[in-house]
């Protein structure tokens, strides 16, 4: 008789090719819920301690700053994406020379993405911050920020990719355990950094960069010891070809997807700076508490994509069918729940970041606009998530490009342009979060159509 192990069944890899679907997908998504909240916590930490320690002004140069960030993540979320697709199909199909070569592929490919990024993005942040219309008096502490988080930026890079291969092969426990602790790293050392020594907004980055970097090694420690599942050595760390070819197909369209979002976040916060320091400031406050009430629906959409990779690694259709309408149902109620909590609390959560009573009132009203938009999200999300488990990453590029750049951007200008008069010169402010939220309902119904239609299910790489 095979010996029971618990740390296997808690920090294994898991076969989601068997059992009730609805009960793989949630017990899949729960530690990574978990996980991407505790990850949340790295910008809402350093959000707080800005606002309580620093001041408004501060908070604004690390909203300023976010846009930025999220670009230069492109090339890494495109390997992720890549990576896990392949790693959950070559898993599920039992296929462990595969499964080695595309794990050390993808490592190599993101150390050379990290040289590449740290050489060629440095001379240009503080030239993008005068493009995008930083306030001159935010600039000096943007550039700053952003300099560290590049410098130190294989940390954030290597874990995404990392605990991405883990969820890959249905381990989504021991990503959250190093989250927890790095998490843990991050609040110490932001506390430190800016209440004890005062490092300003520079503290703030260093503490982020080096508890990434903790969780980074703390999932290379964890692979390097899953040689029942895989060959983990040099030798699959050589580029070959196939291989590395494969996972930049794959994740060429999710990083494209990902700079079409980054370009228009960019764009629009060029629109964003126009209404002043404190609309900037409100915006951060209602990012950080965006972000939490995202994370059910990005939580469901990587584990359906896992559940899905896994399933049409095996040649289990009608079960990748079954689990997006089950996994589905569980996002959209999740979100419901969630939209509610924040019409109802949402002042007191606005109140967490700043004692400014003005700006937790434009933070809420705000937020109340984006909030039933989250039911949508999850829709999308869900059904992209199999798609993309399927290998079809390209139908929810498309569709991205569609909301974001032919239906945000325009529709958050056309607004500003429409409402302007003598005391509102650049219009009314609400044009950014209207804009989000229409492109989040049209992109839920246009993924329905995509997904119903089916082509998603000829895309499975070749064993």
């Amino acid at each position: 008789m095979a010996k029971f192990s618990l740390s296997k069944v808690l920090y294994g890899a898991s076969d989601m090719t068997v059992g009730t679907p609805w009960k793989n997908i949630l017990m899949f998504t729960l530690p990574m819920l978990l996980g991407n909240i505790a990850q949340q916590l790295y910008n809402t930490v350093d959000t707080i301690v800005v606002g309580k320690f620093i001041g408004d002004n501060a908070l604004s140069s690390v909203g300023s700053a976010g846009p930025i960030i999220n670009m230069l993540l492109v090339l890494f979320i495109g390997v992720s994406a890549g990576a896990n697709i392949m790693v959950s199909q070559y898993y599920g199909a039992k296929n462990r020379e595969g499964l080695s070569y595309t794990i050390g592929n993808s490592l190599t490919v993101t150390a050379i993405c990290c040289v590449f990024l740290m050489i060629v993005a440095s001379p240009f942040i503080r030239p993008a911050l005068e493009i995008l219309n930083t306030p001159p008096h935010l600039i000096d502490g943007c550039t700053n920020y952003l300099m560290i988080s590049l410098m130190g930026i294989a940390g954030l890079a290597f874990y995404n990719i990392l605990s991405g291969i883990l969820r890959g092969m249905g381990d989504s426990v021991s990503a959250l355990i190093y989250l927890l602790i790095a998490t843990v790293i991050n609040i110490v050392l932001d506390i430190f950094f800016v209440a004890v020594i005062q490092m300003g907004i520079g503290g703030v980055a260093l503490a982020t960069v080096i508890a990434q970097m903790v969780s980074a090694a703390l999932c290379v420690v964890k692979l390097s010891k899953m040689r029942s599942d895989f060959d983990f050595g040099l030798k699959y760390m050589k580029p070959k070809a196939a291989y590395t070819k494969t996972i930049i197909r794959l994740g060429i369209p999710s990083g494209i997807t990902q700079a079409i979002f980054s370009s228009a976040m960019v764009i629009v916060q060029s629109l964003t700076n126009q209404f002043g320091d404190q609309f900037i400031a409100a915006n951060v406050v209602i990012m950080r508490v965006d972000g939490f009430a995202m994370m059910p629906n990005f939580s469901f959409g990587m584990a359906m994509t896992t559940y899905a990779g896994q399933n049409v690694g095996a040649g289990l259709y009608d079960r990748v069918t079954k689990g997006a309408k089950q996994g589905t149902l569980m996002a959209v109620s999740c979100s419901a729940v969630i939209t509610g909590v924040i019409l109802l609390l949402g002042k007191y959560l606005m109140a967490i970041f700043t004692d400014t009573t003005e700006l937790v009132d434009m933070s809420y009203y705000l937020m109340t606009i984006l909030a039933a938009g989250y039911i949508a999200v999850a829709v999308t999300q869900s059904l992209s998530g199999i798609m993309r488990g399927a290998g079809d990453t390209m139908t929810p590029m498309w569709i991205s490009l569609i909301t974001t750049v032919a239906v945000r951007v325009p529709v958050a200008y056309g607004i500003s342009f429409l409402t302007r008069t003598p005391e509102l010169p650049y219009g009314r402010c609400e044009c950014i979060q209207l804009s989000l939220l229409f492109s989040w309902v049209l992109g839920a119904v246009i993924t329905a159509i995509f997904y119903r239609v089916g082509k998603w299910k000829t895309k499975a790489i070749k064993q």
